[in-house]
């Protein structure tokens, strides 16, 4: 499998199998939820080659990989063993820590995830038909329309039947009854009845819920709501669902769960739906539209430049599956969204900032992601754009912000309407056509924002932005080469701790070489250190120290390929060809330097012996950092054995020998 290793790496930097709850990936993300984000090894995650960054946001741990995500995703998927889609049955979720907002963004965008790509399909399929009618190019009575439509719109019209499959995905309900629910709500005779002619009686007459009564169930009134398309009465079905479910489990005998526990979820969940939450529900999508089309009619502009300007923010936080929500309820309810489509215009902006970037920088790196990164922006994909490239710079960032910011404004004025959930960029513009007018001024002020947000942000970029651009590369190479320093047997790649991950080279055996003790201390099994990335060997062979002096020698004779800033961690090419990394404590990168002092720098030749690195145990101890040090040979497969010279040693001063390299 092509994505084999960096799938192994992925799963290990998320603190392993055990840790994950869930996994699902969206257009560029791999989406985890944790049960310790703690655990995690987000720089180490972040270093590594085929990821641009994490982001931790909404309850979910979130691996940014680009336009590659779902090719790693189906890899990920079978090399973690993770079941069910990617989800891992945990019967604790209920609990999970966070609040209400983080776990109200955690669950839509674990509802809407999963189906968003064919969700988007469906929506610029219904788009472009709805063009080619609107160009005259198909008749709305041919059957090639007919066919093509009800591809897109078959999707929408049976919505509650896919979400009751997500969300009870989502909240592990059994998924037939999920959909059960969705079909209940969408059957053609329940459809019917919500356009009877047959009027029983009148509820709230006079009132904002004023509805006529077409059929009881068992004598009570049933409020009939068209609930095809809609979303919010089928979620909170199938949360009541949820619970009526788990209460079913506890009661009914086990020899008989497989048939009762639906047969009694459905017979409870389905009527008080109709009776109760489907009314209600309705009636709250209503609200919100309502709320949102009086915030919009405020003022389109003012509304238009907010969401503008604050949209790549919000996807940045994962806000943004909040808005999606929204607009599917708006499109629910009344047939259209002005809220989603003030944000059309941020893609653009962020392409025209990238277009910028690449004919500015001179860093063959820097566009080797900036030209996907403009392709992929044109089709609405920004998070290659914002992780790879403006938001690390930050005034690129700002910049598209302000140029999506005039563009949000220009649709607002235009008084462009989302009639369906299309795609994304350029994909956008047919699901603003109207199928019934046509393409309008409201379409083509749509087109008119994009041309300005992409074209205004690449001006701005190359007005105000150049200086950002190399600068940014000058100090990437400077990081990278101090966490990535390459040693005689390879390259090295920076871990959570700031240490080094080795990229094994190919196997040649060394010739014997006898380590000194790099400090006086507590001989440590390497296994016992706190820390998965040395003590499961992934790192090399070795020992670990717990000192109680607060210098670090050299272990042999040989010349320093790694110093990093921090002081905390040291890397030694022995003159004998063994590679060795000294790395003080755990997580002592977050010091920042304090309580270090090097003694010398990269390239520097040094003696067995000579002090490498002056440390303060009680400064470090006291800011909450253990100072355990483990001695790593990072080409231990260079050697037949990695082994105490001294097997019995469980004291050691320094200067005295340690390790045995055979």
């Amino acid at each position: 499998m092509k994505y084999e290793e960096l799938s192994k790496k992925i799963i290990a930097g998320v603190g392993g199998k055990d840790n994950v709850k869930s996994v699902v990936h969206c257009t560029t993300r791999l989406r985890f939820k944790l049960k310790s984000e703690s655990a995690a090894h987000t720089d180490e995650l972040k270093a590594m080659d085929g990821v641009i960054t994490v982001v931790q946001s909404g309850g979910q741990y979130q691996v940014v990989i680009g336009n590659d995500v779902a090719d790693v995703y189906e890899t990920l998927i079978k090399v973690g063993g993770f079941a069910d889609g990617g989800s891992v049955p945990d019967d604790d979720d209920e609990t999970e820590r966070g609040n209400v907002f983080n776990r109200f963004i955690d669950f839509i965008s674990g509802v809407f995830t999963p189906m968003l790509g064919v969700l988007c399909a469906a929506g610029m399929i219904k788009g472009f038909t709805a063009m080619f009618v609107a160009f005259n190019w198909l008749s709305e009575n041919s059957g090639t329309y007919k066919i093509l439509y009800s591809i897109g719109d078959g999707f929408f019209y049976f919505l509650p039947i896919i979400l009751g499959l997500t969300a009870a995905k989502k909240l592990h309900v059994d998924q037939f009854i999920g959909m059960a629910i969705g079909m209940a709500l969408c059957y053609p005779g329940i459809v019917a009845l919500n356009s009877s002619t047959t009027v029983l009686t009148t509820l709230f007459s006079g009132s904002m819920f004023e509805s006529q009564i077409h059929a009881t169930f068992l004598g009570i009134p049933v409020v009939m709501m068209s609930y095809t398309s809609s979303v919010i009465p089928i979620i909170l079905a199938v949360w009541f669902a949820s619970k009526v479910q788990a209460l079913a489990k506890r009661i009914i005998p086990t020899v008989v769960k497989t048939f009762l526990v639906p047969f009694v979820t459905l017979l409870i969940v389905v009527p008080i739906t109709f009776l109760i939450i489907g009314p209600v529900a309705s009636w709250l999508s209503d609200g919100i539209s309502t709320v949102c089309v009086m915030i919009y009619n405020f003022s389109p502009l003012v509304a238009g430049v907010v969401m503008g300007a604050f949209w790549q923010v919000f996807v940045i936080f994962g806000i943004h599956w909040g808005f999606v929500a929204v607009m599917m309820a708006n499109v629910a309810s009344q047939g259209y969204d002005t809220v989603l489509g003030l944000s059309l215009a941020a893609s653009f902006a962020q392409t025209g900032v990238v277009l910028g970037i690449l004919l500015q920088t001179k860093n063959e790196k820097t566009r080797g992601i900036a030209l996907p990164a403009f392709i992929s922006g044109i089709f609405g994909v920004t998070e290659p754009a914002i992780y790879g490239l403006t938001l690390p710079r930050k005034r690129p960032f700002v910049l598209s912000c302000i140029a999506s910011a005039v563009g949000g404004g220009i649709i607002g004025l235009a008084g462009t309407k989302m009639y369906m959930m299309g795609g994304m960029g350029v994909f956008s513009i047919p699901a603003a056509i109207n199928a019934k007018t046509g393409i309008d001024g409201s379409v083509y002020g749509l087109i008119i924002a994009m041309a300005v947000a992409m074209v205004l942000g690449f001006a701005l970029q190359m007005l105000f932005g150049r200086k950002s651009v190399d600068a940014a590369d000058s100090k990437a190479q400077v990081q990278a080469t101090e966490a990535e320093p390459v040693l005689a047997g390879g390259p090295v790649a920076a871990t959570a701790n700031g240490g080094a991950t080795k990229i094994e080279p190919e196997v040649t055996y060394n010739t014997a070489t006898l380590l000194s003790s790099p400090e006086t201390g507590h001989v440590i099994p390497l296994s016992e250190v706190k820390d998965e990335v040395f003590s499961s060997g992934a790192m090399g062979k070795g020992i670990a120290i717990e000192p109680t002096d607060g210098v670090l020698y050299a272990p042999a004779d040989g010349e320093i390929a790694l110093v990093f800033p921090t002081g905390h961690a040291v890397g030694l090419n022995t003159s004998d060809g063994a590679e060795i990394l000294m790395h003080i404590g755990m997580d002592t990168v977050e010091l920042d330097g304090k309580g270090f002092e090097t003694l010398v720098e990269k390239g520097d030749t040094v003696k067995a012996g000579q002090p490498l690195v002056n440390f303060d145990i009680e400064a470090i101890q006291a800011a909450g950092y253990p100072v355990t040090t483990p001695i790593v040979v990072t080409n231990s497969k260079n050697y037949h054995d990695v082994k105490l010279a001294f097997p019995n040693a469980t004291e050691v001063n320094a200067t005295e020998p340690l390790l045995q390299l055979n």
